[in-house]
């Protein structure tokens, strides 16, 4: 027996998404396959002293008439962009949660910082105000996990409440530790994926200052460019996605619309440096073997990948040379980008927003293009699907998240 065959098998029966391109899954993948760029001139803060004026800010408000207009104040930007990504993803998956149920359904929504904006807010009422001017919900508002929480409370569920903090790679881990609590039995669904909120002052001035983020001041929209030869850092982006995974006996029995198949996962670490992947990339190789393992297949068995490049310097070729390592030969005919040319670096979110994605595109048999791919770097070579959305007839896909502290995930997702 197989390692995939002796566990209960998972599916996705509701996505919800809020990103740069869009405030809903159907308007994030609208722009995604038109190879739209959602990154702009940053709004939420004055940029004119910072190195950096431009990121992926969400279009539009967040509508929160479902909740209370008291709570809905306390709420940092983290929880709020979540909470319209879960309302999305369960009302796809018509998954009703009552008596019946809500204690063998959980959450699992990561953050990879929590609620940057309202500690700055903090600091600022303590500085210029003094430590009575603190708000006092400013520590519940903050802590990474209160977005699981939250989304708890407002939707009465009662069974397993995590929430996974692994920088870039939370959301991929997000989702697939929540399919191996179904998998094992601990829980019938999940409500998995992650959300970022990191356009702020602070955040730009903390990344800008490693020279991790772009600088095309001039030129917004052309700045996030994976595998280009002129790239020049990432741009930081904020948003949230959320999957409703279920085992997929029970999903079936209810009718549930079944929108993909969680195959395979794995998460490894480089043991090497806080902020740069390793030379080599084993960590990234062996993190992708052993989802392959995990979900019995082959390398060749993978008709698109979605990569985790987020047009750094250093990163990008990392990653290409550990698909070559990993898939050999079969690269030359694997179909890889980059969508964090259009939406930016999501962070926490990113493998997230990449997974729903990626179910969108077994869904539509379209895979959505790397934008801004005009001079493709010699050392990252790889079949890229470059500034055109690329039909295809794709069984299995494979998403990378890689994020600081040389954390590495893998998902792999195949048709129902």
């Amino acid at each position: 027996m197989t390692a995939a065959s002796a566990r209960r098998s998972v599916v996705v029966t509701g996505v919800g998404c809020a990103s740069p391109l869009g405030a809903t899954l159907d308007t994030t993948w609208s722009a995604a396959a038109a190879g739209e760029s959602g990154i702009r001139a940053i709004t939420r803060f004055d940029s004119s002293e910072y190195p950096v004026h431009f990121a992926g800010e969400v279009p539009g408000e967040i509508d929160l008439s479902d909740v209370p207009a008291k709570e809905a104040r306390r709420l940092d930007r983290t929880i709020v962009l979540a909470l319209g990504a879960t309302r999305e993803a369960l009302q796809g998956s018509k998954l009703q949660i009552d008596d019946s149920n809500r204690t063998r359904v959980g959450v699992a929504v990561g953050s990879g910082i929590g609620g940057l904006e309202t500690i700055e807010r903090g600091v600022e009422a303590l500085v210029t105000s003094g430590p009575r001017r603190v708000q006092p919900f400013m520590i519940p508002m903050t802590i990474c996990n209160m977005t699981s929480g939250y989304i708890a409370i407002r939707h009465g569920i009662q069974g397993l409440n995590l929430c996974h903090v692994s920088a870039c790679a939370t959301g991929s881990h997000a989702i697939g530790e929540a399919a191996r609590a179904i998998e094992r039995g601990d829980a019938d669904a999940m409500l998995a994926g992650g959300t970022e909120a990191p356009v702020t002052r602070i955040g730009v001035s903390g990344f800008a200052a490693m020279r991790a983020l772009s600088t095309r001041n001039d030129a917004p929209q052309l700045a996030s460019r994976p595998f280009d030869a002129d790239r020049d850092g990432f741009v930081m982006g904020e948003g949230a996605a959320v999957l409703v995974l279920e085992a997929e006996q029970q999903a079936r029995a209810r009718g549930a619309p079944i929108l993909a198949r969680v195959l395979g996962y794995a998460g490894t670490a480089d043991a090497a440096n806080i902020a740069q992947p390793t030379e080599d990339a084993e960590g990234a190789q062996r993190c992708m073997r052993l989802a392959l393992e995990d979900a019995d297949l082959q390398p060749n068995d993978v008709g698109y990948l979605n990569a985790h490049a987020t047009s750094t310097p250093a990163g990008d070729p990392t990653e290409a040379r550990a698909i070559r390592a990993v898939f050999g030969s079969h690269a030359d005919q694997l179909p890889v980008s980059a969508t964090k040319s259009m939406t930016g670096h999501l962070l926490g979110a990113a493998g997230a927003v990449e997974a729903a994605l990626c179910v969108r595109s077994l869904e539509t048999g379209l895979i959505p293009p790397t934008i801004n791919l005009d001079q493709p770097d010699p050392a990252c070579e790889l079949l890229h699907v470059a500034n055109q959305a690329m039909e295809a007839k794709l069984s299995v896909v494979l998403s990378n998240s890689f994020g600081f502290g040389g954390t590495n995930a893998a998902l792999i997702f195949g048709r129902p």
